[in-house]
């Protein structure tokens, strides 16, 4: 059922909008005792979910309880992170997950149905795990809060994912990353319906109908100048309101190009990307848009590591951004991987497969990643000062830019609320 709708390109929603947006879908739900709120971390902030979840608590004031961010494997957030994201909302409401011990399994996706999913390319079977406190913490609404934008591991992010992988477990999210990355992300990206998405869907259907999940789903864009604007709000508790967030989305997060690019420059702002299992969003929502044999400069000032996880991050730099045909071949061989296989699908999405080149600028402050890191997993390595000078990011427009010796450049700010493409490489 949708309790709140309103979903134009149009939109520029403000800050009343949302709030009364909010407040009438609430107010659809019918009262409500005990509430948690499953919003996304620090690494989603322009989804505005920070907004609502702060609004919800005004709007519930002691009746919300729990607030769960949905780590999946980052890290937990900084009290600096919740107080700047989350604005007066009470620090002592928010929980940790610990993706790695704080899960129950609800069911288990049979592996045949993997096997129709992938294929034929995977025949294990799929867990459905969450925190506990989902099933244990007698809430009688959990409102899981996110934004609706194309995504590499699952088509269009949120709904479910927020659930089954924000809140999940390793077995979880190692094998739902793995099943979107055997199938293909780029026949994925953009897409609602996906086999990941499915797999999903199969959890919600049949293990968590129990739970009383709503989900507040946002779509938020970028304007020509780079400024952001909430072009969707939709509240509802089922399938078709993911539907509806998704439809909007792809109109407002996708830009089809006629041609491919030749060189793309992205700027990774250093209060939301440390790491290049965030930052490498670069890659995936612009992987379709460049020509072979083109560049991707990615501009990471505040770039320390390349995973959230400990063991996540040394996974990355024992086998690195290589293709395809080496990360399975090291999934085969090496049981460290095999048992990490979100990690095995990140090394995959995050390779060019040798057709156009990625070169990383991380910031020169003491715990950045060096050249001899960045070139060690397989990327190249450009100096920040240097790129900077040449691109400006004050002065670059979003999209296509002309500098003065002639060079064309196309210029993003926010890759993580997009997706590019040139037709003949999108998957329609």
């Amino acid at each position: 059922m949708i309790y709140y709708e309103n979903g134009r390109p149009e939109n520029n929603l403000s800050h009343d909008d949302l709030r009364q947006g909010l407040y009438e879908g609430l107010r659809n739900l019918g009262e409500r005792k005990k509430v948690m709120v499953i919003p996304p971390d620090f690494t989603r902030f322009p989804s505005r979910a920070g907004i609502l979840t702060e609004m919800a608590w005004e709007y519930y004031g002691d009746r919300l309880t729990d607030i769960l961010p949905a780590l999946g494997t980052h890290t937990p957030m900084t009290d600096e992170q919740i107080g700047k994201m989350f604005g007066r909302t009470p620090k002592e409401l928010f929980r940790v997950h610990d993706w790695r011990n704080d899960v129950i399994t609800l069911g288990r996706v049979p592996s045949d149905r993997v096997a129709e999913l992938t294929e034929g390319k995977l025949h294990y079977s799929w867990p459905a795990q969450v925190n506990k406190m989902l099933v244990f913490g007698r809430h009688d609404l959990i409102l899981s809060v996110g934004q609706v934008v194309p995504h590499e591991v699952v088509g269009m992010a949120n709904y479910s994912k927020n659930i089954f992988v924000g809140t999940g477990g390793p077995e979880g999210i190692n094998k739902s990353h793995f099943v979107g990355a055997v199938y293909g992300m780029e026949r994925m990206m953009g897409h609602a319906d996906t086999p990941v998405r499915r797999l999903f869907n199969y959890a919600s259907e049949h293990f968590a109908k129990q739970l009383p999940i709503v989900y507040v789903l946002t779509v938020v864009g970028v304007d020509d100048e780079g400024n952001q604007k909430v072009a969707g709000l939709f509240v509802g508790n089922d399938y078709e309101v993911f539907e509806r967030a998704a439809k909007l989305s792809l109109e407002v997060n996708f830009k089809m190009l006629e041609q491919p690019l030749k060189k793309v420059v992205v700027w990774m702002d250093p209060s939301e990307f440390k790491s290049t299992w965030l930052s490498n969003k670069s890659i995936y929502r612009t992987r379709m848009a460049i020509a072979d044999g083109g560049e991707l400069i990615v501009l990471a000032p505040a770039l320390r590591e390349f995973g959230e996880d400990p063991e996540i991050d040394k996974l990355i730099r024992k086998y690195g951004y290589k293709g395809t045909p080496h990360t399975l071949q090291a999934v085969d061989q090496n049981e460290d991987i095999r048992n990490n296989l979100s990690a095995a699908a990140h090394l995959i999405h995050g390779s060019s497969e040798g057709r156009f080149t990625i070169t990383y600028c991380p910031g020169k402050e003491p715990g950045n990643l060096t050249r001899e890191e960045i070139e060690s997993v397989g990327f190249a390595y450009g100096d920040l000062d240097q790129m900077l000078a040449r691109y400006d990011v004050h002065t670059l427009r979003e999209g296509y830019n002309t500098l003065a010796d002639g060079e064309e450049v196309y210029y993003i700010s926010t890759p993580a609320l997009g997706l590019w493409a040139y037709k003949e490489r999108f998957n329609y």
